[in-house]
């Protein structure tokens, strides 16, 4: 496991045996994540591939979440800037994923912002701790990590919700709902 590791890690990277097996559960759920949000992304919304999609990614991010979480602890406080990303990022798809299961009357853009933004941060995440190390990446400025991703996501999360939702209604629609709920506890 160390050989492989060390392939996939910048040069004199080391890690104790624990924080090394939970990195690679990491890479391993990052990689489905960011291939299974792009494909769910590019598939065509309607039942079968997309919502299977959809699955995979957020079981993977659950697990990108439990492993950065532990991983940050372990490298605390180095990496807690990426603690925070990753409890915003499964937050975002938690509301998304529930909004598909529930499927109240306009969920249609919760949804959407859910999983957009979860996907635009998980990407974030993984270009702030590794953009530094990537071969064209490492020449940009560190600033470009931060703010790459959400420069060409956030006009896709917009053009998805043109296509796909009708978010002033939806989000009305969504705050009835919730009120409602918050009314039936």
């Amino acid at each position: 496991m160390s050989d492989l590791l060390a392939r996939l890690l910048p040069s004199g990277t080391h890690f104790a045996p624990a924080v090394a097996t939970l990195l690679l559960f990491h890479i391993v759920a990052g990689i489905t994540c960011v291939m299974a949000g792009a494909l769910a992304a590019l598939t065509k919304k309607e039942p079968g591939r997309h919502p299977s999609l959809g699955d995979v990614y957020f079981w993977g991010l659950s697990v990108v979440f439990v492993s950065s979480t532990a991983i940050s602890f372990f490298r605390w406080p180095r990496d807690n800037h990426l603690l925070a990303m990753g409890v915003i990022s499964f937050a975002l798809a938690s509301v998304g994923y529930v909004a598909r299961k529930v499927h109240w009357t306009g969920w249609t853009t919760v949804h959407v912002l859910g999983m957009g933004l979860s996907y635009i941060v998980l990407l974030t995440g993984f270009y702030v701790d590794n953009g530094p190390h990537l071969p064209v990446w490492r020449r940009l400025p560190s600033f470009v990590f931060w703010i790459g991703p959400s420069m060409i996501g956030l006009p896709l999360v917009a053009l998805g919700l043109t296509r796909h939702a009708r978010p002033i209604e939806d989000l009305r629609l969504t705050a009835a709902f919730v009120r409602r709920r918050m009314a039936g506890l």
